[in-house]
């Protein structure tokens, strides 16, 4: 950026360069800030940006909030009202007028419940309230239905309406208490403690309708949060609109953006309870149907293969024929091969038997002692022996003795 100090003192600007180059000044100079004062001067132009002024009692400065900013506003802020706001200082170059260009704005106050907000939501974070762990499991078919509310608040209205609807016939137990003002916040936590101590139902909601940050911030304390935490009956958060969040909403077993919405999450619908009634009957009706129909099959298959004692024993006597038949076959078989093999053994041993030799005019020689003659060598003259014919013996002496020769 150009020093305007170091410019020579002849060189002459024009507006332009002059607005340009303090309009550079300006949004280097001062980053995003917070500043408060009194609105005055709203004007909302029909492109939807805001014009207006902010002022205290010495002085006051011109301030544009564009149009895609002022949506994010919860209400259209009045002549009059005191407020604080995020802005960034810059100059309207057309005709070098300064102004601020609002990023966000809320009620003068706010900021400090906003800090204290986040200073009690980080202790409580620090010590596990918000844990999931701890979280209860919300009853999905519940007997009774506990409400922490105002009995004069359009939120029990609500939550009542939204249980007539969903289940009429739901128990509803009202522990009331005072949701706004001074010292709301100890009653809140008491009506919490005795309904812990009854344990009278089974789902406890704790509600209030939407209103400003000031307007809910009972349901922002510290003693609150400590009697839900204590809390040992399951415990849904109803508290403002859906944008709204409060302490309780983190300790709260389950959050519900609306009263009504934590009605209808803590009572289930009679008239789905009928349908998933009317789907389980069908499907238990096709499933006994497709049951009978297997076991009918089933029977059918087993009756075929099902036979009479009659015919049982007829099979049985059959398959003895048969299996008596195959043992006469195998035993006539059994016989044949070993009458074979004897016949055969007695042909050799018939072959063998000395006294068939006999018979073809040969004859055994030995001499007195027993032992057989088969060289005329073993012979001496005059020697008696005795020989074996097929039919009968002899005694012979020896005449002569004729060695063979070798």
């Amino acid at each position: 950026m150009t020093n305007l100090l170091s410019t020579p003192f002849k060189q002459i600007l024009n507006v332009s360069d002059l607005t340009r180059l303090t309009k550079e000044l300006l949004e280097t100079s001062f980053p995003l800030f917070w500043i408060s004062g009194e609105i005055s001067n709203f004007t909302r132009a029909a492109s939807g940006h805001w014009y207006f002024s902010l002022k205290d009692d010495r002085a006051q400065v011109r301030c544009v909030m564009f149009k895609g900013r002022n949506s994010l506003v919860g209400s259209i802020p009045r002549e009059g009202d005191l407020i604080e706001a995020r802005a960034t200082v810059t100059l309207y170059e057309a005709r070098g007028d300064f102004q601020l260009t609002i990023e966000f704005m809320q009620p003068a106050g706010m900021g400090r419940l906003y800090e204290a907000f986040e200073q009690l939501k980080q202790r409580l974070q620090a010590e596990g309230l918000f844990d999931q762990s701890r979280k209860k499991a919300i009853p999905a078919n519940p007997q009774r239905i506990g409400v922490v509310t105002s009995p004069d608040a359009a939120a029990l209205r609500d939550v009542l309406t939204a249980i007539r609807r969903r289940y009429p016939g739901m128990g509803v137990v009202i522990y009331p208490t005072p949701v706004q003002g001074k010292g709301s916040a100890e009653l809140i936590a008491q009506a919490i403690q005795l309904a812990d101590q009854r344990l009278e139902v089974d789902t406890l909601l704790i509600c209030r309708g939407g209103g400003s940050i000031e307007d809910l911030w009972s349901f922002n304390e510290e003693v609150v949060a400590r009697a839900l935490a204590a809390c040992r009956l399951p415990t849904i958060s109803g508290v403002g609109h859906e944008t709204d969040f409060t302490i309780v909403d983190f300790v709260a077993d389950l959050r519900a953006a609306t009263p009504t919405a934590a009605a209808e999450l803590a009572c289930p619908d009679q008239s789905q309870l009928r349908q998933q009634v009317l789907q389980t009957q069908q499907r238990l009706m096709r499933a006994m149907q497709s049951l009978l129909r297997q076991q009918s099959q089933t029977l059918d298959y087993l009756s075929r293969r099902l036979i009479s004692p009659v015919q049982q024993l007829q099979q049985q006597k059959q398959s003895l024929q048969q299996w008596q038949h195959r043992l006469k076959l195998a035993m006539q078989q059994y016989l044949q091969v070993r009458h074979r093999r004897l016949e055969y053994v007695a042909t050799s041993l018939q072959q063998l038997n000395p006294h068939q030799v006999l018979a073809r005019g040969y004859a055994i020689v030995q001499k007195q002692d027993g032992r057989a003659v088969t060289d005329a060598s073993q012979l001496t003259t005059g020697e008696s022996l005795q020989l074996t014919l097929h039919h009968g013996q002899a005694q012979v002496v020896v005449e002569k003795n004729k060695p063979s020769e070798q």
